[in-house]
C-alpha cells in the first residue's frame, strides 16, 4: 500500500487533503502539523520522516504570515527554503516522491500575460524570496519533484480573504478593497483534488507547474462576488493599493497560466466564481 506523508496538515490545503483522503483504505495517509514536524529545527526533520518511510510526500507547509516575514526574515527562510531542501534531500536519498507547493509570489508583478512556468521570477517581498529559494532547493536535489504554484488559496478552513470580507462586510456599512492587483483565486479543494488525482494517475511527470481557478480578477472584483453570492448588504470601495501600504509588497499581476497542468495530467481547472460559490455554500 502507497503511503502518503502531508505536512501543513492544519492548513488550508492540508486540511482540504485530509478530507479528499480520509475514507481511502487503498492509500495509508499521514498528516504532520507544526507540532509534529517543526519545520524550524530542520535537524530532526529527515529523522522524523524516516520514522513513516512515505513513497510520496506531499509538502504544503509554509510560513505563509507575508507581512509578518518582512520582520522575521530568518525564521521565513528556515521554513521555506531550508526545510523545503531538507524535505528535498530526504526523498533524494530514499527515492521519495515530492510533491511541493510554491507560490505566485516568486514574480513581480510587472507582467500584463498570464505567467507561464518559464516566466522570469523575481520576488518583491521576503515571503516570494524565501519561496523561490525553496523551490531552488528542491529543482537542486530532486529534479523529478513536482512543484505546484499556486496564488490568493481560500478554503473553509483557516483564515483567508473570503472569511475576512464576510467578517467585515457583516460588522460594516462600508469597507475598501484594492482593485489594481490582479490575479485568480485557488479553492484549496480544488487543488486539493487536482494533487489527489495527479498522483491517483500514475503518470509521474516531474517539473514546475501553475494551478489557480481560471478566469482574472481584482481583489475587488472578489470581493463583490462574495457580496453578491452571500447576499450582504455592504458598500465595497474600490482603492488603488497606494491607498493600503502594508510592510510586504504584492505583485500587481499574477495571473498564472495553467496550460502545462491541464494538459500533462489532463486537469480541469473550475472557474473561480463557481468554486467560491461551492465554497460559500460550505460555511453556511
Amino acid at each position: 500500500m502507497r503511503k502518503i506523508l502531508v505536512t501543513g496538515s492544519k492548513g488550508q490545503l492540508g486540511s482540504e487533503l485530509r478530507t479528499l483522503y480520509q475514507d481511502r483504505k487503498d492509500v495509508d495517509t499521514f498528516f504532520l502539523d507544526r507540532g509534529e514536524l517543526p519545520l524550524e529545527q530542520t535537524s530532526i526533520i529527515q529523522d522524523i520522516l524516516g520514522i513513516y518511510q512515505p513513497d510520496l510526500i506531499i509538502h504544503a507547509a509554509a510560513y505563509t504570515a507575508v507581512d509578518k516575514a518582512e520582520g522575521e526574515a530568518e525564521l521565513a527562510n528556515v521554513v521555506n527554503h531550508l526545510a523545503s531542501e531538507e524535505i528535498a534531500q530526504y526523498c533524494h536519498v530514499h527515492g521519495t516522491k515530492l510533491i511541493a507547493i510554491s507560490t505566485d509570489y516568486v514574480f513581480d508583478g510587472t507582467s500584463s500575460m498570464p505567467l507561464d512556468e518559464d516566466a522570469v521570477v523575481e520576488p518583491i517581498n521576503i515571503y516570494g524570496s524565501t519561496k523561490l529559494k525553496g523551490e531552488v532547493a528542491v529543482q537542486k536535489w530532486l529534479p523529478d519533484a513536482i512543484i505546484i504554484r499556486t496564488s490568493w488559496v481560500y478554503s473553509i478552513y483557516g483564515s483567508n480573504f473570503v472569511k475576512t470580507m464576510i467578517r467585515l462586510m457583516t460588522e460594516r456599512d462600508e469597507i475598501s478593497v484594492i482593485e489594481d492587483q490582479v490575479g485568480s483565486p485557488t479553492y484549496a479543494k480544488d487543488l486539493a483534488q487536482a494533487i489527489v488525482d495527479i498522483i491517483d494517475r500514475n503518470h509521474w511527470v516531474g517539473g514546475m507547474y501553475h494551478y489557480s481557478n481560471e478566469g482574472e480578477i481584482s481583489w475587488y472584483n472578489f470581493a463583490t462576488a462574495i457580496k453578491e453570492i452571500q447576499g450582504l448588504n455592504c458598500t465595497i470601495n474600490p482603492i488603488p493599493t497606494s491607498q493600503y501600504p502594508t510592510p510586504a509588497k504584492r505583485p500587481k499581476y499574477s495571473l498564472l497560466d495553467k496550460s502545462k497542468i491541464k494538459r500533462t495530467f489532463n486537469i480541469k481547472v473550475p472557474d473561480w466564481r463557481d468554486s467560491l460559490a461551492v465554497m460559500l455554500s460550505k460555511l453556511l
